[in-house]
């Protein structure tokens, strides 16, 4: 996830995203533009094969739609049985003591507890001050900071100030932790873009001189966490991540991720956009939980610094930097690298506005820069082309794990849209025999069947995010407006799910089948 934002900036424009090469690793067999282009050509070709058979076999893409739509009910039941687990494992997670867990179940092979030490990287541009020093606070909180965390500010030269904001942090914290540093990423370096991504790659190889060609650290007692600005971890997620990484035999071929929950500024943002959110969250915990779903990094996560300096780094010049690195690390460990669940779930901000129509613009350009990881599937097809060596029944896996919401938000939502209305609106006598039938016609009767799961689950994912949501603060009050707009949000999924999901997917894989860049647009939270 890109830059993450407390509030302090907005509509910052970069651009040239999209024209990559891949930070110059060799040109893949098909060209690149061929391999962007895989998701929209799906989506188009949907688009085509929809109104070819709604005036030829309107009853054949009747059928395809209400099994699109069946499946897509299907995974929403999938995700709330996942989700509960999660929510069970949460509550499990956080009564732990870590210390404990280790005395008593550390294997032959495990780390000494007090060798692990975190390398804290914080890519920031343009925060506040308040911001980072409430991201600060929490770090110093957590387990040990001030024996085993290292801070890594990584600025970005670009912002005005940035080396005075660093020195000034520098002075009020390094203190509190085991090591203190600051890096300024330059601008306008070849093959680069100004991202999170390429931020993180200068950060993470300055930090890796510095504390292992200079001052003489074990890389292997180091775990890298990288984090957006306003990332708040539970309170015991470092605690955890001692014990994970000592006991772990393939701690240098793992990456951790905890589930995302968007309440950091849930009270602040408008209740239209609450619903949104409860969706996200639920399917974040759902992927962490589902035991046959493969989990992949997002916006914060962890890995061993003998595994980012084996892999090479983040790429200079991608947006989508959280699976871009997983995909760059598996090939380059020939596909032994694995995702660990930690059920310990941390606060990121939601997009937001001083209005609703700025809150839905936000939001829209959040989902819109998101998408640009539609390039991932192109990404993953290359590096399966350049490493035929390598067992392609887990690397299929992986693309069918990285292609299948890529492809459902795109072309499966042409399909079930266009393919559910499109051959009624072209046939109304087909639209007069099923209205007629009613739930006696299969079609008919899967359809609302399928509807009504989803709906009964959407009530049921906002009810698990508001019981987990931190305490209202006493300054901000519910109104009758809030009620209404609460209400209102649950027969207005439907088309809150178009605005913030299938068009801006749908709008940046257009823009990667026909090559035009995308315009990086930083939105803005509460």
């Amino acid at each position: 996830m890109p830059y993450q934002s407390g509030g302090g900036r907005r509509n910052n424009v970069q651009l040239g995203v999209g024209q990559s090469i891949w930070a110059g690793t060799p040109p893949p067999a098909i060209p690149e533009r061929v391999l962007d282009g895989i998701p929209g050509c799906a989506t188009y070709l949907a688009l085509l094969l929809s109104i070819a058979l709604a005036v030829a076999f309107p009853r054949v893409l009747l059928w395809i739609a209400v099994g699109f739509a069946l499946y897509s009910a299907y995974r929403f039941l999938m995700a709330g049985v996942a989700n509960v687990i999660g929510l069970r494992k949460i509550k499990q997670w956080q009564k732990i003591d870590w210390c404990e867990m280790y005395q008593k179940h550390a294997p032959p092979d495990a780390l000494k507890w007090d060798d692990v030490k975190y390398i804290v990287i914080i890519p920031n541009y343009k925060e506040p001050l308040h911001v980072l020093r409430d991201t600060l606070d929490s770090l110093a909180a957590q387990y040990e900071a001030g024996k085993r965390m290292i801070i890594c500010m990584a600025m970005e030269a670009a912002e005005a100030g940035c080396a005075e904001k660093a020195e000034q942090l520098q002075l009020e914290y390094a203190h509190k932790f085991h090591g203190f540093y600051a890096t300024i990423h330059p601008r306008g370096l070849p093959n680069e873009l100004q991202s999170k991504s390429a931020n993180q790659a200068w950060a993470g190889r300055w930090i890796k001189r510095r504390l292992i060609d200079e001052l003489g650290y074990n890389i292997d007692h180091l775990i890298v966490v990288t984090m957006d600005a306003d990332t708040m971890w539970h309170p015991r997620h470092f605690y955890a991540l001692t014990y994970l990484f000592a006991i772990n035999p393939d701690r240098y071929l793992s990456f951790w991720q905890s589930p995302i929950r968007y309440h950091g500024n849930i009270w602040e943002i408008n209740p239209l956009l609450r619903t949104v959110n409860a969706y996200a969250t639920a399917l974040e915990l759902a992927y962490l939980a589902h035991p046959w779903w493969i989990p992949m990094p997002m916006s914060s996560y962890a890995l061993s610094l003998r595994l980012l300096d084996s892999s090479g780094y983040w790429d200079a010049d991608v947006i989508a930097d959280e699976w871009h690195m997983f995909i760059k690390a598996y090939f380059a460990r020939n596909g032994e690298v694995k995702l660990v669940r930690v059920f310990l779930p941390f606060l990121a901000q939601a997009t937001g506005g001083d209005t609703l129509l700025d809150a839905i613009k936000n939001r829209y350009l959040q989902t819109l820069r998101h998408a640009w990881g539609s390039k991932e599937v192109g990404f993953m097809v290359a590096k399966m082309l350049e490493h035929p060596e390598m067992d392609m029944r887990p690397t299929i896996r992986l693309l069918f794990r990285i292609a299948h919401d890529i492809l459902l938000a795109g072309a499966g939502w042409v399909i079930i849209t266009v393919g559910a209305q499109l051959p009624l609106l072209l046939n109304p006598g087909l639209l007069t025999e099923i209205a007629a039938e009613g739930f006696r016609n299969p079609l008919f009767a899967l359809l609302q069947v399928g509807f009504i799961l989803v709906s009964v689950l959407g009530v049921v994912f906002w009810y698990q995010d508001v019981i987990v949501r931190p305490p209202r603060p006493a300054n901000c009050p519910q109104t009758i407006q809030e009620r209404i707009l609460t209400l209102l949000s649950f027969p207005l999924l439907p088309i809150l799910t178009l605005i913030f999901v299938a068009i801006p997917t749908i709008q940046a894989q257009t823009r990667l089948l026909i090559g035009m860049p995308l315009q990086f647009r930083v939105t803005k939270k509460i």
